[in-house]
């Protein structure tokens, strides 16, 4: 049985494995660096690449999904869209909430760059639902991972390993993942609310059984998001009061088309991943707080290094996601370079897999 017939897929299903393996073995053997693509719609992300493009929209199609399993099996050239179109109609979904940042968006950008939605602190980033991948090693070998058997022999986790390392390890070809029921209910909302009563509300809340799912302030205004069952969301709903927010809104942040991501706003955007409950920063920015405070976007001019140490000394990291940015990513200390190093000639020795995406030395 083919895969079409398995899995019920569509006249523009294609494998490229065998062709993709070919390309890999040929760039290897000449040294020659690729650069792997997809929709494109996440370019921005990372480091510009110099190589021969490696295009992998072509390798496309669900593979199996089985509903009751909660289990589906994609290739990784497959639209982000079709996918979630095919989960939506069995009233499932991706509980991550991928950003897609354009139509064009696959499921191997999504992996690739290991982005998560609203929802990331009370369901679980990417990495948490991939349960297996198939990969092109830099020697065109086309070898299965996770399942079953959860690390190769080399002792790594190649499943989650290769989740979020912009391609730079590896070419992912296919991946299994974890799916979940669509809520039963869902309400969206927002209170009028300084910062600080804002944070503690969040914090209180998250010691309850509350059904929050999304958690974001603004400019003086809280947004919240239940979803669970339809008696619990009606009761915190009524509890809290509030008014009605669209839905449409928690999309809106996740793709950033909201007014604060302008992008004819001339101050770079950063995204601050901060510890739980951590107060505000002394920076001069304008801020956005989601994943209740734990994701914090930053307009602001301020240098670079002054914006990352501030994240540092509150235990955290910075990201720069406007394009062009020399090191859009924190510089890593002398023990993790060595360990990336070490993965990198583990896995890539001839560094041809996304030369310099996440760094200029990798």
């Amino acid at each position: 049985m083919d895969d079409s017939q398995a899995t019920g897929g569509t006249a523009t299903d294609r494998d490229l494995a065998e062709a993709l393996c070919a390309r890999v073995a040929e760039a290897d053997a000449s040294g020659m660096p690729i650069h792997i693509t997809g929709g494109g719609t996440k370019a921005f992300y990372g480091r510009p690449v110099e190589g021969e493009i490696l295009d992998l929209t072509g390798h496309r199609g669900i593979t199996h999904y089985d509903p009751v399993e909660l289990v589906v099996s994609v290739r990784t050239g497959t639209p982000l869209r079709e996918l979630e179109d095919v989960l939506a109609d069995a009233g499932q979904q991706l509980a991550f909430e991928p950003p897609h940042f354009g139509p064009g968006a696959t499921v191997g950008g999504m992996i690739a760059t290991g982005l998560s939605g609203p929802r990331r602190p009370w369901t679980g980033a990417v990495r948490d639902f991939v349960l297996g991948i198939r990969v092109i090693t830099h020697q065109g070998r086309h070898l299965r991972f996770g399942g079953e058997v959860m690390k190769n022999v080399a002792g790594y986790d190649l499943s989650r390993l290769m989740t979020g390392a912009l391609g730079t390890l590896g070419v992912i070809t296919e991946v299994s993942l974890k799916v979940l029921p669509k809520p039963a209910a869902s309400h969206s909302l927002c209170l009028q609310l300084p910062l600080a009563n804002a944070m503690a509300k969040l914090t209180k809340w998250g010691q309850q059984p509350m059904p929050l799912s999304a958690a974001g302030w603004h400019d003086g205004r809280l947004y919240l998001r239940l979803e669970g069952g339809t008696r619990s969301v009606a009761a915190n709903r009524a509890r809290l009061g509030g008014e009605d927010l669209d839905p449409a809104f928690w999309t809106a942040l996740r793709e950033h088309t909201l007014p604060f991501f302008d992008r004819a706003d001339p101050r770079p955007l950063w995204r601050l991943s901060l510890p739980h409950h951590t107060p505000p920063l002394d920076l001069a920015a304008d801020v956005l707080y989601d994943w209740a405070g734990a994701q914090r976007w930053l307009r602001s001019d301020l240098p670079a290094s002054a914006i990352r140490e501030t994240a540092a000394r509150a235990g955290g990291h910075a990201t720069c996601y406007t394009p062009g940015a020399a090191e859009p990513f924190s510089p890593l200390t002398p023990v993790l370079a060595k360990y990336h190093r070490q993965l990198k000639m583990r896995l890539d020795p001839k560094g041809i897999f996304n030369p310099g995406r996440m760094y200029a030395e990798f």
